[in-house]
């Protein structure tokens, strides 16, 4: 098993029949947990990704009547440090 999350934006607030939909992905083999923040209007996913890949999973949330907008980067930008000079 190699755990993965992926985090995605979504453009309106999910429908009632989107969270009962939301709420069934728990029982697709391989999604571990599917939460969603409606403040920051952000779904995110615990899947196995040596069963699914994040396009299947942004698949299976488009299914559910989501409007997926964007996938969000869990890490953020580093910074660009500047560079070293040569080691003498």
């Amino acid at each position: 098993m190699m755990p993965l999350d992926v985090l995605f934006r979504y453009q309106e607030h999910p429908t009632e029949r989107t969270m009962f939909a939301l709420n069934a992905l728990s029982e697709v083999y391989g999604i571990r947990a599917v939460r969603v923040d409606e403040a920051k209007r952000q779904v995110r996913v615990e899947f196995d990704g040596t069963r699914l890949s994040r396009i299947i999973v942004q698949q299976l949330l488009r299914r559910t009547g989501l409007g997926i907008v964007e996938e969000i980067p869990l890490i953020p930008d580093q910074p660009e440090s500047p560079a070293q000079p040569p080691m003498k």
